[in-house]
């Protein structure tokens, strides 16, 4: 039996869910002499997932990191399902699936290393940041041509808002 191309399933989707490492961010910390861990975010990706918000689409982020800094980011962008220190991913996906009545059909989701596999294997549209390893690429129906914290977000999202008629470049989105 032929593959689907993963555009056939685009137009299914209402829902995204992203791990952060790797994904949100390029997968690198710097270290302050304090110990304190700073990551940077693409400020692409942050419009990318206001615009989703805005009209209607599911947003939830599990993540096996605990930055609270990463959680006030998120929140900031109206980010309400945020899973930190998510250690096996499969409960918070079923928790966030169960509480809002989705279907893992209707899921893309975007992760890029070991600990996002099984999770990935569960849901509708599994893709990743072209950076991604090489077991997560595997499996992903769609490897952006944008590298983790460089876009691959705003990439995949979109995709499916264009696709489905809801991604115009008209919204009032503050992002900052």
């Amino acid at each position: 039996m032929e593959e689907k191309s993963y555009k056939e399933y685009l137009n299914h989707i209402t829902t995204f869910i992203f791990d952060v490492d790797g994904v949100l961010t390029d997968g690198t910390v710097t270290i302050t002499t304090t110990g304190e861990l700073l990551r940077t975010m693409n400020i692409k990706d942050g419009y990318a997932l206001k615009c989703a918000l805005e009209a209607n689409y599911n947003v939830c982020i599990i993540s096996g990191g605990t930055n609270e800094g990463v959680r006030a980011r998120l929140k900031g962008l109206g980010v309400k399902d945020i899973y930190l220190g998510a250690h096996d991913k499969i409960v918070q996906l079923n928790e966030y699936l169960t509480k809002h009545n989705i279907k893992a059909e209707n899921v893309l989701y975007m992760g890029d290393d070991i600990p996002d596999h099984p999770v990935m294997r569960l849901v509708g549209l599994p893709t990743c940041p072209q950076d991604a390893v090489p077991e997560i690429k595997a499996i992903s129906k769609y490897v952006s041509h944008k590298n983790g914290g460089k876009g691959a977000v705003r990439d995949v999202i979109e995709q499916v808002m264009k696709v489905q008629s809801k991604w115009n470049g008209n919204f009032d989105a503050s992002f900052d």
